[in-house]
This record gives structure tokens, sequence and C-alpha cells, in this order.
């Protein structure tokens, strides 16, 4: 068995533990504490993540896109395969070690993906984008952590409880569709995204495009442009 070498590690900013990325082999792995984020050989459900949201979106006019959490690249991948020359996507990595990682140790698995002139990558919070961009998207995705929950940091809590959600329902145009990638599923979250107002399809899909193995959770949530009841306080 080829060992793990690790490659480098970079604190969470707000957070309180650190990623560390590593290699064993052609394979990299990205992991928080015992926690493992992201493997490179595991890629189907976060590409479904994207593929299933642009799906929703691939026939408007310059359908403008926003990735909360760029990882390995899979979701970024997916939505340019699926998304015309006319789209233009904004993905927010908070950690800058990740877009490092991107361009350096792992620039093949990234290909030239970052270099697309569709493509903007933003060092940041994805939850300063959405609160600060009232309809300007078409489509949110967010793979920022294994879930609804704050873990890599507690912060993160604040883009999926209430609040948060109807920001980002504010944040989408009209039809625009919030989705949200998680390890498991979580009622609570389903009841969240219909208390703000999203119609809500929860969707399983497996890690590694097999019939085996894990399976993982994305919710598709449209804000379909019409009132049910009275907005959300």
């Amino acid at each position: 068995m080829i060992p793990w070498v690790l490659l480098d590690s970079a604190p969470v900013p707000g957070g309180t533990s650190e990623l560390r990325l590593l290699r064993r082999g052609a394979e990299f792995s990205i992991r928080l504490g015992r926690d493992e984020l992201m493997n490179s050989r595991l890629s189907g459900s976060e590409e479904a993540l994207a593929t299933m949201a642009c799906e929703r979106i691939r026939s408007r006019k310059a359908p403008r896109l926003l990735i909360g959490g760029l990882g390995m690249g899979f979701t970024l991948r997916a939505a340019l395969a699926v998304l015309g020359p006319d789209a233009g996507i904004a993905v927010a990595e908070l950690v800058p070690a990740v877009v490092r990682w991107a361009r350096g140790p792992m620039r093949e698995v990234f290909g030239d993906s970052l270099a697309d002139p569709r493509v903007r990558i933003h060092e940041g919070d994805v939850g300063q984008l959405i609160r600060s961009g009232a309809s300007a998207f078409d489509a949110i995705l967010l793979d920022v952590d294994n879930g609804p929950e704050g873990l890599t940091r507690d912060s993160n809590d604040v883009l999926y409880d209430l609040p948060g959600l109807i920001a980002a329902r504010a944040a989408l145009r009209s039809g625009g569709v919030l989705a949200v990638w998680a390890a498991r599923p979580n009622p609570k979250f389903t009841q969240r995204l219909r208390k703000a107002n999203f119609d809500v399809d929860e969707v399983m899909v497996r890690a590694n495009k097999s019939r085996a193995g894990a399976k993982h959770i994305i919710w598709i949530a449209t804000r379909d442009g019409r009132q049910h009841g009275k907005e959300p306080r």
C-alpha cells in the first residue's frame, strides 16, 4: 500500500482547524482533522451538483452561476461542460491555499478550467457574495462543508440557517436554483428551505458514479417566482 504524503496544510479563516492536502500516487485527498472533505477518485456527486442545477438554467441567455467552494474543481468543470460560451461563473473559495493547490500540485486535476474566460475566482466568503448580489444569479451551488452544518468553521452555519436561505433566495433571479451538497440527509434543512419559500427536490446520488458505494444528497431548491403565502421573516 502506497502511503499518504502530506503536501501542504493551511488554516481555515475564522476556524480553529486546518486543511491538509495529501497525495498517494495519483490520488489526492483534502482533509479537515479526521474528516476527508474531498478525494480525487470520488467526483460523482460533486459533478451531479453542477449538472442538475445547470440543466435547469442552460437555456437562459448569459446565465450567471455562483459556486461556493472550489475544492478539487469537480463542480466547476461539470458546470463548464454544460453551460455555453456566454455563461459567467464566479467561484468563491475561503481558503487561499486551495486556489494555490489548484494551480500547483493539483494542476493536472484541474486542467485548463481556471483559465477558462467564463470563470472568475473570488478568494473570500461566498456568503458575502450572496448578500451583496440581489437578483444577480441564475444558480447558486454550495459545497463548502459536508452538509448544511458549519464543519470547516462554525460561522458557515449562517449559509444554511433561515436568514441565510432567505438571502440566497433574494440573490437568485426568478426561477433560479439553489443547489446544496451534503454527505447525508438533513430533514430539518429541507424544512428550512421550504420555509424560505423554495420549491425543494432531494436527490440521492452515488459518490463514485457506480452502482455501489456511498450515497450523497443534493437539494435542488427553486425560486419559482410564485408567492407561497407571506414572505418569511
